[in-house]
């Protein structure tokens, strides 16, 4: 997720290191810390593969400063991560809301849309559950620990709101919300056949 984040602010304009760090710590939320040892070597890596540039500049007291900019590869490749997520990436919330807060730079609403109809048919499975009692899942109404309890509501709560918010999206006429009748959903279009090492 550490590129799609990186490409993903890149995306939005040339950024130093310091500025690309804290866009990053402030999506991730309260309690996560990028490194400079994790975004650092990241950063030499998506260069080495042509992703991104960095160019020097004057900066405070002589000491030129990195400037960050995304090359038309790694525009690209951020496509293509955005066009075709993992799995895990459509799984998981947290990875989810990564994916959504670049989505709109996908161009075409049908990927896009295609992109939410994965999130909508894992979130219309049968909802994993936290605790179990002989393999049934234990639920809200017969946890007797109240902050268990509290836990699976609030859980069932946000899946609903979200569920919810991706119908109203998807139903949304396509001007509205850039999407297109579900018998056109096509499917996203390889972009870079192999994975970055």
């Amino acid at each position: 997720m550490l590129e799609l984040k990186i490409l993903g602010f890149l995306s939005e304009g040339p950024l130093h290191g310091y500025e690309l760090r804290r866009r990053i710590n402030e999506l991730d939320g309260p309690g996560s810390h990028l490194s400079e040892g994790s975004l650092y070597p990241a950063l030499a890596r998506l260069e080495k593969a042509g992703l991104l540039v960095r160019t020097d500049e004057p900066g405070a007291r002589g000491r030129p400063r990195k400037r960050l900019e995304i090359t038309a590869a790694g525009r690209e490749r951020l496509l293509d991560l955005l066009c075709h997520p993992a799995e895990v990436d459509i799984a998981s919330q947290p990875r989810f809301l990564v994916l959504l807060a670049f989505l709109s730079r996908l161009p075409d609403p049908a990927e896009r849309e295609a992109v939410l109809r994965r999130r909508l048919a894992v979130l219309r499975e049968p909802a994993p559950a936290f605790f179990y009692d002989d393999g049934a899942p234990r639920r809200s109404s017969t946890e007797p620990d109240p902050y268990r309890r509290g836990m699976i509501r609030i859980v069932a709560a946000s899946r609903k709101a979200e569920i919810d918010w991706l119908e109203q999206v998807l139903a949304a006429p396509a001007d509205e919300a850039g999407t297109t009748p579900d018998s056109q959903v096509p499917e996203c279009r390889p972009r870079h056949p192999e994975p970055l090492p």
